[in-house]
Formats: structure tokens, C-alpha cells, sequence
């Protein structure tokens, strides 16, 4: 790696630690559209709270999940806090089946919570704000457009207001609309959106594909010029705006790639460019749509002997997908802590083992889902109770959205989310998505089309536990006669792997010099 490969990523995984999503429990989250509200001067003391829709705002009848988000100290909106993996925000939650202009829903003992429960909640001071779901593409309730949010409320909880009075609860006023988020181009980082017939088809609304596009050094209007082609497909959370950052960072490593980073995300989390029977043809639509209006505008690879793809955690798992399901579409692949590529080890769990559990093991002992240093940081029926208490867009959420079946336009849940029981029906539906499996069984034709392509790097100390699932395939893929670098990386938790990431470059200026 010559020195300034090592400067310019050195620069990128500091500005850009992956899982860029997965740490901060969202990747590429979304800037304040505006600053942060003033929070009212008064302290209200109060046991309930009350949610109005203001008549100015939102619909004529709101159906919907609607959100009380409680933050303790620190000047953010609570709103943005309240999808937190590791420092959540406390939530309480209710679906509303029908609210006019003026209306309101009242939140007590019987709201959905999380991390406590009503009862559990300490009575003390905290910065309280309202929140309805109304976006039907963002997974991240309070921050999707058109979304509504009260005001910051500072609220002296004390239990007991039942009773009534203006004392026992807070009237929290939905009066504010979560913008569309702009997009800044740059010189350098271009904005790219085209319709989704495919899309649009499935969902019968009006879809769009969009992407941030990154231009080399020097890129000039030029038909005759066919730019090295990257898609960087961020984790969970990441989207296109990404692109900013990985301009800034990437630097000299991408000085003569056109680099592409597609929006993966829609309401039930991140589509994986998987076709799937809930989230819709979001794989044709990267493959069909996108990547040519991508090429065709800005004259990238145009075939797949100069088009690469890479990704991080959900988006490492998404590239290895993209590459085994249209082998022929990509010169190279290299996913980094990939989610689970191998479904008998899906975070430790073996989803097809009669009687498997997702919150317990075979010994009766509760399953982690994250770690640091050693340490469970996260239990898997906690994480579970989180997702439950928030609605669709969720890690888990998501993976069953992409993976089950869709039953009455829902995805049919893995497991029962009270007792962790897996269902074993749909376990082996999961099988069409279970890339070790896939490979296996289409090897005799993906063989010879994936020689060459394939560089996987896991940390041996992955947050997630992702680093089995990743051991497993590396040894199906050896069994199977494959050149694929499979690498579990001594000590590296949940990241981009410096080595391999600047290799790919220098990869690519290889083939591309050669081409």
C-alpha cells in the first residue's frame, strides 16, 4: 500500500469507523434539519401526558403509532435519541386507530415501553417530546419526512396522576413537520434520482432510487470516458448522504474511481438490494434502474469488467448478494463484517436447529447480541422488546422483511416474540437467502463465474458476533474448490479491515490499467 493509500484511509476510518450504523446504532443518521428546539422554560409535574394533534398540521385522521420519548439531561431533541442501541431514550408507545384535527391520545400505565416499564420509570425531571409516524420510507420513527414532533417539554415525572388535574398531566402539542432532508452538491459529490417503475408497481405509489455519487479527480462531461465504477454500500442506517462523508475522507484513495453510494433504506430498515415479498423488487431496481442512469450520466463502467462492490455490516452483506445473484454484473466484491452469510450461525444461533431459540440457548442461558471487550453489552430478548416498543424499521424487523414470507402485507415474524421460539417453517423459507446455502447449491454454475471475485474479512472479535457465520462460509467455500479470500481478522471487532479496504483500490487500478 503505497503511503498516501495509507494517509487518505488512515483519514477514512477515522472520520468513517464502520459500522458506521451499527456502534451509533444508525449509520449515516440524519442531520438536524434545524437546531435543536428551546426547550420550555416551566417544569410541568405530571404522571401522564397527553398528545394533540394540532388542527394546522398532519391529516384529516392520523392512523398510526404515536411516541412520549423521554431523555434525561444533554441538549438533543429526545425524538432523535429514541432509536439509541446502546443509550436508548425511554419510549412509550401507542397505535392510534383514528385521530381527527384536535384530537388527542392520552399515555399512561398501558403504553408500550421500553427500556421500563411505566411502573419502573424513576420519578425525576426529564426533556419529554411527542411523536407521530407518518413517513412511509424512513425506518426511523420522529425523523422520517413528514413525521410530526412537539415542542421539548421539561417534565418532573410523578406517577399517580390518574386521578385527573391539570397537576397530573402535560399536554404535549404535535405543531412541528419533519422536513424533506436536501441534498448539497458539491463540485465533487453529485445527487442522483430516478422514478422506480418497478417499484412503483409493487407499492402503487410513486418510488424513487436515489444515490450520492462521488466524482474522480478531474472528471470531465466526456461520453468517450469510461470511469473504474464503485458502489459502497453503507450499514444499517446509512444512506446516501453518506457520500458527503466519504468524499471528505476518502480522498486520494478514490482520486480516479467514480464511487457510488446507493440509499438501501426503506421503512422496515435497510433492503438489503434484495428482491423480497414485503420490501418489493429492490434488487432490480439497483441492477435495472439505478446503475445505468448512475453510468449513463456519468460515464461510468457501463459493463461489469470495470464495476466493483463493496460494503459494511448490513451493506457487507448486501454486496456479497448483489455479486451472487448477478455474477456476471461485477469484476470484484469485498464485504466487510458481513451480516449473518450463513444461517446456522445467525449471530450464534443455528435458526434451523429443532427447537432454536432467539433468546435462549440450549443450556437455558440468555443470548447476547452485542459485546465490547468481552463484555455483553446487549441482550437479544431486550434488543427484541426495543424493536417491539418502536414498530417496523428495526434490525431485526428488517432481516424479516427481507427474509420471510409476507403474510396479509406484513413479513411473517422468525420467532415468537414473547418466548424466542423459532418457527420452523419459516426458517427454511429463510433458506432463499441464505447465501452459504446459495452458493452450495448453485455452485456448479456460480463456480466459474465467481472466480477471482470474492474478498470477505470478518473481526474475530466482531460487536455483533457476525465472525461465525463468516468462518463457516470461508470453509463451505474451500470445500467447494473456491479462490475466495475469506480472512477473520485477530482482535477486530465490527469494522472496515484498514488492509483489505486499501488493497481493493489498488485492485481496481490494477484491472482498470490492464483493461
Amino acid at each position: 500500500m503505497t503511503p498516501i493509500l495509507r494517509r487518505s484511509l488512515a483519514t477514512f476510518l477515522l472520520i468513517c469507523p464502520a459500522p458506521a450504523g451499527a456502534m451509533a446504532a444508525q449509520d449515516g443518521a440524519p442531520a438536524a434539519e434545524h437546531e435543536p428546539l428551546e426547550t420550555a422554560p416551566a417544569v410541568n409535574e405530571a404522571g401522564l401526558f397527553r398528545v394533540v394533534f394540532d388542527p394546522g398540521v398532519g391529516d384529516d385522521v392520523f392512523r398510526g403509532r404515536v411516541y412520549v420519548v423521554l431523555a434525561s439531561g444533554g441538549n438533543r431533541e429526545p425524538r432523535r435519541m429514541m432509536g439509541n442501541w446502546f443509550a436508548p431514550a425511554q419510549v412509550f408507545a401507542l397505535d392510534a386507530g383514528g385521530i381527527g384535527r384536535g384530537g388527542s391520545i392520552e399515555f399512561g400505565p398501558g403504553a408500550l415501553a421500553f427500556p421500563k416499564t411505566y411502573e419502573e420509570l424513576e420519578e425525576r425531571t426529564y426533556r419529554v417530546q411527542a411523536v407521530a409516524r407518518r413517513s412511509l420510507d424512513s425506518p426511523d420513527a420522529g425523523r422520517g419526512p413528514g413525521d410530526l414532533y412537539s415542542d421539548v417539554v421539561d417534565v418532573a415525572f410523578r406517577r399517580g396522576g390518574e386521578g385527573g388535574g391539570a397537576s397530573g398531566v402535560v399536554e404535549l402539542r404535535l405543531t412541528n413537520v419533519v422536513p424533506e432532508r436536501r441534498f448539497e452538491e458539491t463540485e465533487r459529490v453529485k445527487l442522483v434520482e430516478v422514478p422506480s417503475p418497478c417499484l412503483t408497481e409493487f407499492h402503487g405509489r410513486p418510488m424513487m432510487n436515489r444515490a450520492g455519487v462521488i466524482l474522480p479527480e478531474g472528471w470531465k462531461d466526456d461520453p468517450s470516458q469510461r470511469w473504474p465504477t464503485l458502489y459502497f454500500i453503507g450499514g444499517f442506517g446509512g444512506d446516501h448522504f453518506s457520500a458527503h462523508d466519504l468524499a471528505r475522507s476518502l480522498d486520494e484513495l478514490a482520486r480516479d474511481v467514480l464511487v457510488v453510494v446507493p440509499d438501501p433504506t426503506c421503512y422496515r430498515g435497510h433492503s438489503v438490494f434484495a428482491d423480497s415479498a414485503t420490501n418489493g423488487p429492490r434488487g432490480r431496481a439497483l441492477m435495472e434502474e439505478l446503475i445505468p442512469a448512475v453510468e449513463e450520466k456519468f460515464h461510468g463502467a457501463r459493463d461489469a469488467s470495470l464495476r466493483h462492490v463493496t460494503g459494511m455490516s448490513s451493506g457487507g452483506w448486501a454486496c456479497l448478494w448483489l455479486i451472487v445473484t448477478y455474477p456476471d454484473e461485477f469484476a470484484s466484491c469485498w464485504s466487510h463484517c458481513p451480516d449473518p452469510v450463513d444461517f446456522r450461525d445467525f449471530q450464534r444461533i443455528n435458526i434451523y436447529q429443532p427447537g432454536a431459540n432467539m433468546y435462549r440457548d440450549e443450556h437455558g442461558e440468555r443470548r447476547p447480541l452485542a459485546r465490547r471487550n468481552d463484555q455483553v453489552v446487549i441482550w437479544y430478548d431486550e434488543f427484541v422488546r426495543q424493536e417491539t416498543v418502536l414498530g417496523p424499521g428495526g434490525q431485526i424487523h428488517s432481516f424479516e422483511a427481507v427474509f420471510s414470507p409476507c403474510e396479509n402485507g406484513v413479513p411473517r415474524p422468525l420467532f415468537d416474540r414473547a418466548t424466542g421460539a423459532i418457527d420452523p417453517e419459516t426458517a427454511r423459507a429463510w433458506e432463499e437467502y441464505d447465501i452459504r446455502l446459495t452458493i452450495e447449491r448453485n455452485w456448479k454454475e456460480l463456480g466459474p463465474k465467481l472466480s477471482g471475485k470474492l474478498h470477505i474479512f470478518a473481526g474475530e472479535k466482531d460487536t455483533f458476533y457476525l465472525e461465525g457465520a463468516a468462518r463457516l462460509l470461508g470453509e463451505s467455500l474451500k470445500n467447494l474448490g473456491s479462490d475466495a479470500e475469506v480472512r477473520i481478522v485477530p482482535d477486530m471487532a465490527h469494522t472496515i479491515y484498514r488492509e483489505g479496504f486499501g488493497r481493493m483500490f489498488e485492485t481496481i487500478r490494477s484491472a482498470t490499467a490492464a483493461h
